[in-house]
């Protein structure tokens, strides 16, 4: 039986996706995950409208920033009706929910990179509070490195380092992640299973189930075709 649905989004870039709602009304979602990338370089105050649009539909939203999303955006998603997870943990609905937002450093000198030993560290201080939870979610704006989520068209992986070493170390039940648009997609790391929904500017999500036996399964959802 199904214990919790979740539609996971990233990369809106700024856009307010009509087949994003017209889902929301006509399918159970009992959380909803934006992992990152809310605006594309700004304005801070769309960030805010666009979660507050989301949380319209009465579901929970936790989201974290991406690399693009311009400084002050913190204290935008937390004047939104959505609930900043970004060096965070919290529990929803039996949830446990761990964030980080931004990304490792790109050649584009974004608004928010950490390095690698920050994300690491970062990362590993919050994932040790929340040992043993099965229904534990790493949300990054990062995917992990070396995965087929992380991969750019020359066919590099470009992902996080930090993600993939603390994934591999405690082992949450799923990342979602985003970042990497060309690379959507649902693959296993160790126990973990990685999500990256791609762009939902361009239409893309995933839908996320986990049933009561702590099974997970994932598919990405292509709104604008559904």
């Amino acid at each position: 039986m199904i214990f919790v649905k979740i539609l996971a989004v990233s990369d809106l870039h700024g856009s307010n996706i009509p087949e994003l709602h017209s889902y929301l009304k006509n399918n159970r979602v009992d959380i909803i995950v934006v992992a990152g990338d809310i605006t594309h370089f700004g304005p801070p105050e769309l960030a805010e409208e666009l979660l507050n649009d989301l949380a319209s539909h009465k579901i929970p939203v936790v989201a974290v920033p991406g690399n693009c999303d311009p400084h002050g955006i913190a204290s935008r998603i937390e004047n939104s009706r959505a609930i900043n997870i970004h060096a965070r943990t919290l529990s929803v609905k039996d949830v446990a929910f761990c964030g980080l937002g931004g990304s490792n450093p790109t050649p584009f000198n974004t608004p928010l990179e950490l390095g690698e030993d920050e994300i690491r560290s970062e990362l590993d201080k919050l994932l040790e509070n929340l040992k043993g939870n099965d229904r534990l979610i790493l949300v990054t704006h990062a995917p992990p490195h070396g995965t087929g989520v992380d991969r750019i068209p020359s066919g590099d992986n470009v992902g996080s380092t930090g993600v993939r070493d603390v994934i591999e170390k405690h082992q949450p039940c799923i990342n979602i992640c985003g970042h990497i648009h060309e690379s959507p997609g649902v693959e296993r790391l160790g126990e973990t299973l990685i999500v990256n929904p791609g762009q939902l500017s361009e239409g893309r999500a995933a839908l996320i189930e986990i049933d009561e036996d702590g099974s997970v399964r994932a598919e990405i959802l292509n709104l604008k075709s559904s």
